[in-house]
């Protein structure tokens, strides 16, 4: 695992696939075209990708009813390919000792106010104990980067994870956040079995990656991040997930760059990401966000409407980091994932704590979303979305170009609703709240007489099997 910028020798195959004058070019040009635009969103309606060229012409479009028109065809793309569910996850902090100093962030070296603290074994017990507790099956773990978090320490702590259970408790996904690896550093994660590797390119325009991420440190190797998938797929890991950091640079160069890279993965490799997120940057200890690049709430949800156009099979993460009344509007626009009852600091979710304190000299950012998961379920639930924790396609192996195969023709609706009815069920039988409980009851009534008669009664017939005490019955 290499922690030295100075060690890093690139494969002689490495490629810089972002143009920054070609895509400072497409936005220094862009100019509103409607019937551009429509044809633009008719292509995305078949269900294919769009190219960079074609994703500008989306950017360009400034008019309130052409936006509501790119709104109105994310909703209804969302709707044909994820259906109505939302999968949920927590984020769980592992370690925050950090070799970088990434000026944006709570966790970077040089800050002396910042908390450190890696969990031991029984503090990580603790705290997956504490999110199944909740009824959380998914996680994402998070680790600075340090020599502490070594390859083999993450696959010690992902099995660790999994083998912690209580109850109906257990975590059935681990997905990472963590920091680029070699080769055979990625080969030893992928064999403790994660789900999705998640990489944060922060920024992909240069000059402002080498201004927030100093030289000298190995987050200020622009090309060893941006290589890092290319590294994964070498090593067998086909499930990956990429990110921006919005608010570091304009933001529809970030978008051109993200559906850039998602095309290049694609087209090398037959494999797109699995998940794009695209938090936008928070105030974090000892940070003063002077930004000249801020996304507006009204950019922001225009990004995300566009990357589910462009990249309609790719699943989308909007993180706690937003407010409340902005995740409940931008929900509809094209997101398939999010997190809820989060908690950043280290050992945070054993805690007893009044809901919404937050420690920042030990978060990595503030976050915006601060509601417990049932609250979240509960509003979910009342806005008509299924509430999911499903784990299926990992499990049964449909990823990378298994999960195209099953995606792209349509046919994963055949697993997912059934698939989030009976997580669903599984919560509301074991953590619910009685409210919570009884919208859920009432929405599961509902969407199982939508399905088709094979599988309405295979439902019904797993919904009675947990009712009587079965868990985990997947499609």
């Amino acid at each position: 695992m290499k922690m030295n910028p100075n060690e890093i020798q690139l494969p002689a195959d490495a490629v810089d696939f972002i143009d920054d004058a070609k895509l400072e070019a497409l936005v220094a040009g862009m100019k509103e075209d409607a019937d551009a635009v429509r044809a633009v969103i008719a292509k995305s309606m078949r269900k294919e990708a769009l190219t960079v060229e074609e994703t500008a012409v989306l950017l360009a479009a400034e008019s309130p009813e052409l936006v509501e028109e790119i709104f109105e065809a994310a909703r209804q793309l969302k709707r044909d390919v994820y259906g109505n569910r939302i999968v949920f996850f927590a984020p769980l902090y592992v370690g925050n000792y950090c070799i970088n100093n990434c000026k944006y962030c709570g966790f970077r070296k040089s800050l002396s106010s910042a908390v450190r603290h890696t969990l031991t074994e029984d503090e990580l017990t603790r705290e997956v104990h504490a999110l199944e507790d909740i009824g959380h099956k998914r996680l994402i773990l998070v680790y600075g980067e340090s020599p502490i978090y070594s390859p083999e320490y993450i696959a010690k702590t992902v099995r660790q994870v999994y083998a912690t259970k209580k109850g109906h408790g257990e975590i059935r996904r681990v997905n990472i956040n963590a920091a680029p690896l070699d080769e055979e550093g990625f080969r030893i994660v992928k064999e403790a079995g994660i789900g999705t590797y998640q990489i944060f390119q922060e920024t992909y325009h240069k000059k402002t990656y080498a201004e927030w991420h100093p030289a000298n440190t190995m987050k200020g190797h622009y090309m060893w991040r941006l290589n890092a998938f290319d590294r994964a797929f070498r090593a067998g890991i086909d499930d990956m997930g990429l990110g921006v950091l919005f608010g570091l640079y304009d933001w529809r160069f970030e978008v051109l760059a993200m559906v850039t890279h998602a095309r290049y993965l694609q087209e090398k490799f037959g494999v797109g990401p699995h998940t794009l997120s695209f938090p936008r940057i928070k105030a974090a200890e000892g940070v003063d966000l002077n930004l000249k690049y801020q996304v507006t709430d009204e950019q922001y949800k225009r990004l995300v409407a566009i990357l589910r156009l462009a990249v309609p099979y790719t699943g989308l993460i909007m993180t706690a980091r937003e407010p409340a009344e902005l995740r409940r509007e931008v929900l509809a626009f094209g997101v398939s994932q999010i997190d809820a009852g989060t908690k950043l600091e280290i050992g945070g979710y054993q805690e007893k704590r009044n809901e919404g304190d937050q420690t920042l000299n030990r978060e990595q950012f503030q976050v915006g979303d601060t509601r417990g998961l049932d609250e979240v379920m509960g509003e979910i639930l009342e806005g008509g979305y299924i509430p999911s924790f499903c784990t299926s396609c990992y499990r049964l192996g449909r990823t990378g170009e298994h999960f195209m195969e099953y995606a792209i023709p349509g046919f994963i609706g055949r697993f997912c609703t059934p698939n989030a009815l009976v997580t669903l069920a599984e919560y509301l039988w074991d953590y619910a709240s009685p409210e919570t409980r009884a919208k859920g009851e009432a929405l599961i009534a509902k969407e199982v007489e939508k399905l088709e008669p094979k599988l309405h009664d295979e439902v019904l017939r797993r919904l009675d099997r947990i009712r009587a005490g079965e868990r985990d019955l997947y499609f």
